[in-house]
């Protein structure tokens, strides 16, 4: 009886797996943040993940694919903003779809900081005070005020020629305004680098755009399919396309849908706290992108990655700065 009971506590085993041993950084001696990502790999959970991502930008670096970078606003409401200015500076990204609230604070960010604050507070009086809370992030009202008298100057020139524009256009003429080195779209304009943004007005641009209209007329517009047709030809026309989705949303989608008419693209990496138990697009893992042809499914080129796709569940501030330290460290 109790060699049977023994047996079914510790059932034993006689295969010996030829995997890697689980084993973290070393912390004697001189520390190497470098040295310490390269243990990832054998960490485990969403570590190993983390190092699969790495390789899989280098790879995606390697092979010159042409690069999406899909983020939601939150990641240039946070310190993550002055990382991808970076990504975009040092020529690693070829695309950007972003959404509304990322242009608008990536503007407001050149002239107007916001505040480190907390999570639990008293959200009336906020209100009273003319601070909106971003997660542990504050935001004073001025700076929307000093927005809107930013945008309209802008508008002026930027409907003086040509009635309907496109996002891309907007993005781009903006960004050529600013005058900040750790702005996303002035580092998108210097370097040539689109900025997609299917849902412009859903955000402060839309609000004012709104009150625009009703000053000088409803000719003024922003006009979406031509951005779409271009988005498409830019996957069309590459011999390889990578992926790094931070978030979900419109974004996202618009990455990996328009990848779709090339039969998908080549390699993925999502950051992401979403759930998949939902049914939601934002939760949705790569593998579901796999099932519609978004995403090809094969093995990475470089024999580092066992799969074109991972996702790090995490959230994108912890994260995303190793991966990029990661990436640029493999540049030099």
């Amino acid at each position: 009886m109790t060699d049977e009971s023994r047996d079914h506590v510790i059932p034993g085993s006689d295969e010996e797996l030829d995997t890697a041993d689980v084993a973290g950084y070393d912390f004697r001696g001189e520390f190497d943040v470098f040295e310490m990502l390269s243990t990832y790999e054998t960490t485990g959970f969403q570590a190993t993940h983390l190092a699969e991502a790495i390789d899989l930008l280098q790879t995606m670096d390697e092979a010159d694919a042409k690069v999406y970078l899909t983020m939601t606003s939150n990641v240039v409401s946070s310190g993550l903003r002055e990382v991808v200015a970076a990504l975009v500076r040092e020529g690693f990204v070829d695309v950007l779809i972003t959404t509304s609230g990322s242009i608008t604070e990536d503007v407001i960010k050149t002239a107007k900081p916001f505040k480190m604050g907390e999570w639990d507070v008293d959200e009336a009086e906020m209100r009273e005070r003319g601070i909106n809370r971003l997660g542990n992030i504050f935001v004073p009202s001025d700076r929307y005020v000093w927005l809107e008298e930013y945008l309209y100057d802008f508008f002026d020139d930027f409907f003086a020629d040509e009635a309907v524009r496109t996002p891309t256009e907007f993005a781009r003429e903006l960004g050529a305004t600013l005058d900040d080195e750790d702005s996303v779209l002035k580092q998108a304009a210097d370097n040539d680098v689109p900025v997609f943004c299917p849902a412009l007005t859903d955000a402060e641009v839309g609000n004012f755009l709104y009150y625009y209209r009703q000053g000088v007329g409803p000719d003024v517009g922003i006009e979406i399919v031509e951005d779409y047709d271009r988005l498409i030809d830019e996957g069309m026309l590459a011999d390889e396309t990578g992926l790094i989705v931070l978030g979900g949303g419109v974004p996202k989608h618009h990455a990996i849908m328009t990848n779709l008419f090339r039969g998908g693209a080549d390699y993925a990496v999502y950051v992401s706290t979403g759930m998949e138990g939902d049914g939601s697009l934002s939760g949705a893992p790569p593998d579901e992108a796999v099932s519609w042809g978004k995403i090809k499914d094969g093995a990475g080129d470089d024999e580092r990655t066992e799969s074109n796709y991972t996702q790090v569940e995490a959230e994108a501030t912890l994260v995303v700065p190793l991966l990029a330290a990661g990436l640029l460290a493999d540049r030099e």
